[in-house]
Formats: C-alpha cells, sequence, structure tokens
C-alpha cells in the first residue's frame, strides 16, 4: 500500500495525463488549436480535442524556457502536427509559428507597454551596437548608449543589458532599441511631454551627443536631434567632427519635429542670413570678382568668393597649360547664375569674353 503510494507521488503529472488519453485521428502537417494543460519550462502538454493530448517536439524545448513568461496553463494557441505518434505513442506538435510570430509580438507590447527587454549585444557597426533578442537581430544607435558606452560602444560587446524598445516592424525586420531609455529610466510619456514644448523655427542651446559622417547628433531638453551635414554651414562640408565635438554645446534652430519618432531636425547654418539671398546684385554676369581655388574636381575648379557661395571653373574654360591649386587667389568672372539651382559658372581672367562679344 505504502509502496503504491510512493509511485503516485513521483509520477510526473504529464506522464498521468497522456496514460489516460486515446491517440488522435490527425495527421502531420495539420494546424489544430490546443489549449496548454501543462506547462513547464523544458515541458509542454496540450489539449488538441477529442480528449486527446499532444506534446512538443524535442528541438523546441529548448526555445520553450525563452517564451515561458509569456505562455500560460488554460491558454488556447494554434499548433501544428509533425509527427502523428511519438515513440511513447502520441501525437508531437510544433509552436514554431508561434515562437516566430510570438518574438514580434513580444516586442510590439513591450514597446505598447514601455517595459524592459533583455539583449545581447553583438559588435559595433555603422548604424550602433547590433543586439540579439530571442534571434531576432536589432540595434541601439550610438546616439540612444549613455555616457559610458557613448564614446567606447565597443565595451558592450557580448554583454546581456536592458533595453527599451523604440521602433519595431516586422514586415520590415526592424528592430531598434534604447540603452539609454533604460538606464536612466526615460518613458516615452515624458519624452513627449518635452518634446511638445520645443517649437518648430525657435532657437535652442543644443548638447552634442555624438558626430559622426551623417552629422551633429544633439539633444534638446533630453530630445533627440540631428544636424544633417547639409544644414551645419553654408559652406560645403565634408567633415562634420570640424564643426562639433561630443560635450559641446551649440546653437541650433529646429526646421521639423517627426512625431512618430519623437525626433527632431536642426540646423545650424540657418541662424545665419543666406548668402544667396539678393546674390544677382552682387554677383551680376560678367563682373570680375577675386576668389580662392577651394576644391578640385574631375569637371573643373571650385572657387569660393564668399562664405555658402562658390562657383565653377569648368575644366573645358580652363585654358591649356594653365596651372591651379588649392589655395590660390585668383580673379573670376561671372558667366552664369541659376539662383534655383544655387549653381555659379566662373570663367578665369584670361578667358574673358570681349566687350564686341557681349
Amino acid at each position: 500500500m505504502g509502496g503504491k503510494k510512493h509511485e503516485t507521488k513521483t509520477t510526473h503529472p504529464m506522464e498521468l495525463l497522456l496514460s489516460k488519453k486515446p491517440l488522435p485521428v490527425i495527421k502531420k502537417g495539420q494546424k489544430v488549436k490546443a489549449k496548454i494543460v501543462k506547462l513547464s519550462k523544458r515541458k509542454a502538454l496540450f489539449d488538441i480535442g477529442g480528449k486527446t493530448y499532444a506534446v512538443l517536439g524535442s528541438q523546441e524545448t529548448r526555445d520553450l524556457s525563452l517564451f515561458y513568461p509569456y505562455l500560460k496553463e488554460g491558454q488556447e494557441i494554434e499548433v501544428r502536427v509533425i509527427a502523428e505518434e511519438s515513440r511513447e505513442g502520441y501525437p508531437v506538435v510544433s509552436l514554431r509559428e508561434f515562437f516566430d510570430k510570438g518574438r514580434w509580438e513580444i516586442l510590439k507590447e513591450k514597446k505598447e507597454k514601455e517595459e524592459e527587454i533583455e539583449v545581447i549585444a553583438g559588435e559595433y557597426g555603422k548604424g550602433g551596437v547590433f543586439v540579439d533578442f530571442m534571434g531576432i537581430r536589432g540595434v541601439i544607435p550610438k546616439i540612444q548608449l549613455t555616457g559610458e558606452y557613448i564614446n567606447s560602444p565597443e565595451k558592450l560587446e557580448g554583454k546581456r543589458i536592458k533595453v527599451k524598445v523604440l521602433e519595431v516592424d516586422r514586415s520590415k525586420n526592424r528592430l531598434v532599441v534604447s540603452q539609454k531609455a533604460a538606464a536612466l529610466h526615460i518613458s516615452r510619456k515624458e519624452l513627449k511631454e518635452r518634446f511638445d514644448k520645443i517649437k518648430v523655427g525657435k532657437k535652442y542651446k543644443a548638447k552634442v551627443i555624438s558626430v559622426s559622417e551623417f552629422g551633429i547628433f544633439c539633444e534638446i531638453d533630453k530630445v533627440e536631434g540631428l544636424v544633417h551635414i547639409s544644414e551645419i554651414s553654408w559652406d560645403k562640408v565634408e567633415d562634420p567632427s570640424k564643426y562639433a565635438k561630443p560635450g559641446d554645446v551649440i546653437d541650433v534652430i529646429v526646421t521639423e519635429k517627426n512625431e512618430k519618432d519623437l525626433k527632431l531636425n536642426l540646423s545650424m547654418k540657418r541662424l545665419e542670413k543666406d548668402p544667396w539671398e539678393g546674390i544677382e546684385k552682387r554677383y551680376p554676369k560678367d563682373k570680375e570678382v577675386e576668389g580662392v581655388v577651394v576644391r578640385k574636381e574631375s569637371y573643373g575648379y571650385f572657387v569660393k568668393l564668399e562664405k555658402g557661395v562658390e562657383g565653377l571653373v569648368h575644366v573645358s574654360k580652363i585654358p591649356p597649360g594653365t596651372k591651379l591649386k588649392i589655395g590660390d587667389k585668383i580673379k573670376v568672372y561671372i558667366e552664369k547664375l541659376d539662383t534655383k539651382r544655387r549653381k555659379l559658372s566662373l570663367l578665369l581672367e584670361q578667358t574673358k569674353k570681349p566687350v564686341t562679344y557681349r
């Protein structure tokens, strides 16, 4: 008697349930609605109808621990039959579709609830620090790192870190997260309140967070903004790092607000007057002016006449034997001005057209 009681206590509840269920009439590949009857981090037992139980395929049990917090007994879920009969004589089902879809649903839910997730940080690349969440590849943009990592993002590689979801789009296979938002406990509600107070067309002080080939990333009252390379100066900018460095506080004007991402488009150059305003009066056709050779291209030389105003001496207009080099101060003549395209064609002094030609 005592021996029987002892056997009852040590028998796994899943084994007891399985022993009472007949083999179902199902086919391999069939999708069926199932109810989770028993659940642990290593096993799952499903009622697939007709008083029939099925077990999860052994290859998928390793994924079960990842999804365990998001599954519960009594939950109805769609499964696919992968074997009509296992070695124990019971159907085997797959949760693969749920696992694949469920990861994105989890991310979407976490974004909506502003809850943290844990990811594994990978290598640092052009777009930021790459991360992995249940096999989904995502990225932490450099500006979304805290100060200790923003200048040394490679230190995160291999670490498990907490992040908040900023963007999630399954159709584009896109996942963007923020380590900074999690570390500093920044809520979207708080960020939205700060964002709403910022006005387009107004001048602000912005703290520079990082500088890249695209421009200068900065913050206004913790709201992320970008001074694109084209908005740094009226002059042609080739290296944004010459205009600002992390930690600097710069003057900017807000040109646009992205309501969806709560980000700002900023400009430094628009705090100054556009040098192309009234340019027709300053540089009429055939006027002689002095400039500096600033750039050489395959099709000619660019000559700077003033800040934000450059003209091109086309290679076809340069006489044989004429040598120009960067930094030369030369005299040129205005050949043609295109204000709509902001283009200025120049002629060298010795190729000035005679008065009779004009």
